[in-house]
């Protein structure tokens, strides 16, 4: 069984302990706007995530809130929060310990399956929600978007394939990212992720996602229609962010 499979098996056990699991009150929602007009720097969502299956343990001399802090501090647009507990050290909580240290938009980075994962997401504090479209069934994508627009929630959609790009797309997805990293394989194609990019529709809010370790590489992203991408591991892997997510945001046109 591969990691995807692993952990979609993990979500899908969870399901039930999360409709047990008391909520909070969802806090005021914030606007979640990765647009970027035409001559506007490309626009940089941060990420916190402490673990991942393919890199390991990433640094946690910050704490949630302390980090959340430190990209606001040095110019990105939103944060991503990884809420995955079993394969990413993650939690659901740490959404409203980041919403609390900052005012920047938060997405949940989830394996969503069900609305419950929705209403935890919602209720947590986020503002905009993942769904991975390669973690779903057939028909699946459409309700789970109408179930976003329901909650409030922005929903980013992923995909890493021209076909799944054609699924987000009929299913009328207007923000949606291209995964450089195939999931399954865990396999780079910067090409690839570049090339269904520039063939989404022009209404389309897109944004690159993985891959991105230096300003070279920002700045790369910065001069094709992107609208944003998204700064995961490298940023995670350093003790004090701010010097080079300093550095992206030069690049990026800011």
């Amino acid at each position: 069984m591969g990691v995807l499979e692993r952990i979609l098996e993990a979500k899908r056990a969870e399901l039930d302990e999360l409709s047990g699991r008391h909520l909070p009150s969802p806090p005021a929602r914030r606007p979640f706007d990765l647009w970027r007009p035409a001559g506007a720097a490309l626009r940089l969502m941060t990420e916190i995530k402490r673990r991942s299956p393919s890199a390991g343990p990433l640094s946690t001399r910050l704490t949630v809130a302390e980090r959340a802090a430190a990209y606001e501090r040095a110019g990105a647009t939103a944060v991503s929060v990884l809420c995955d507990r079993q394969f990413f050290d993650g939690d659901f909580a740490h959404l409203a310990e980041a919403r609390d240290a900052c005012s920047l938009p938060l997405l949940c980075k989830e394996f969503v399956l069900d609305e419950r994962q929705l209403d935890a997401a919602r209720a947590w504090g986020a503002d905009a929600v993942l769904l991975i479209v390669r973690c779903l069934p057939p028909g699946r994508l459409g309700p789970l978007l109408s179930a976003c627009r329901e909650r409030e929630l922005e929903a980013l959609v992923e995909v890493a394939t021209d076909e799944e790009a054609s699924l987000a797309c009929q299913a009328e997805a207007t923000l949606i990212g291209v995964n450089a990293r195939d999931i399954d394989s865990l396999e780079m194609d910067a090409n690839r992720a570049r090339r269904i990019l520039g063939s989404l529709p022009a209404n389309t809010v897109s944004v690159h996602l993985s891959g991105l370790r230096g300003p070279e590489d920002v700045s790369s992203i910065a001069a094709t229609p992107a609208h944003a991408a998204l700064i995961g591991e490298t940023l995670m892997r350093q003790d004090d962010p701010e010097p080079l997510l300093r550095a992206l945001v030069d690049a990026a046109g800011g």
